[in-house]
């Protein structure tokens, strides 16, 4: 009988991954060493897997998935560049926080349209994963309480968390307005100057102004602007000439036009 041949062991998937987690970890400790670009290079193309996979994780948000990457990617960097393999810390361990940090200072300083509290905009990037997640554990919507309790938090901080979100980007004005009965764009329902309000604080302006003149020079002018008669009218009642009601009414105008500029250098 002849002799029996070794038969190579296959190795196993396990060993595999432990290989080249062994691998990664030789070629961090010579870039620690080195600071070579070519090296670094390498680290980033064998770790850009994990920043995809991180990045993924936002793509409930608004932003474009390049921009995600891009982000991430930068993350990676920082990773690498910061890593010290003496510290006995897995690679991954070290470089999951700084991507996800990277990620989330991303969306909170680059994608909302107004000023919303820090902790509601973290708050609100959770929302859509912990809701994912609950939906698949009990086959329904989750209740607002439910996220709460998920998430440690309160159900009014939910509510919050979703108004900011929904305000995260604001509505187009070309959008349709929604209702069985509605039609046309919010910019259709959007007002337009009122001039009669501007009339109405004119009027009540003017109001203020003329309960300092005397009250000849108030009369003369109501009497004129207000009821809108005529010199000869405004003669016949207070009992003077048509030339010396024109006299009273410039001399009041100059009265109002003096109260008026007292009043705002006293404002200025």
């Amino acid at each position: 009988m002849g002799a029996v041949r070794d038969i190579p062991r296959r190795r196993s998937d396990d060993e595999d991954t432990s290989l080249q987690r062994r691998a990664g970890e030789l070629r961090l400790a010579r870039f620690y060493r080195s600071r070579d670009a070519a090296e670094r290079d390498a680290l980033i193309e064998r770790y850009l897997p994990l920043a995809r996979s991180l990045a993924a994780r936002y793509r409930h948000t608004s932003e474009p998935f390049d921009d995600l990457l891009q982000v991430a990617s930068i993350g990676l960097l920082k990773a690498i560049e910061r890593y010290d393999p003496a510290r006995g810390t897995a690679f991954s361990s070290f470089a999951v926080p700084t991507i996800l940090g990277e990620l989330r200072r991303h969306l909170r300083d680059h994608t909302w349209s107004i000023h919303v509290p820090r902790d509601l905009q973290e708050l609100g990037q959770r929302l859509a994963p912990a809701t994912e997640e609950l939906s698949l554990e009990l086959g329904r919507p989750p209740t607002v309480a439910e996220i709460a309790a998920r998430l440690d938090t309160s159900e009014e901080a939910v509510l919050d968390a979703r108004e900011a979100v929904a305000a995260h980007s604001p509505a187009s004005l070309d959008e349709p307005v929604k209702g069985d009965d509605a039609s046309g764009t919010l910019a259709d329902l959007l007002g337009g100057d009122d001039r009669a309000m501007d009339r109405a604080e004119d009027a009540l302006l003017i109001d203020h102004y003329l309960a300092r003149l005397p009250a000849r020079s108030r009369q003369v002018l109501r009497l004129r602007f207000q009821q809108d008669l005529k010199q000869r009218e405004i003669g016949a009642i207070l009992g003077v000439s048509q030339m010396h009601v024109s006299r009273l009414i410039r001399q009041s105008l100059e009265q109002l036009q003096a109260v008026a500029a007292e009043e705002r250098a006293v404002d200025a």
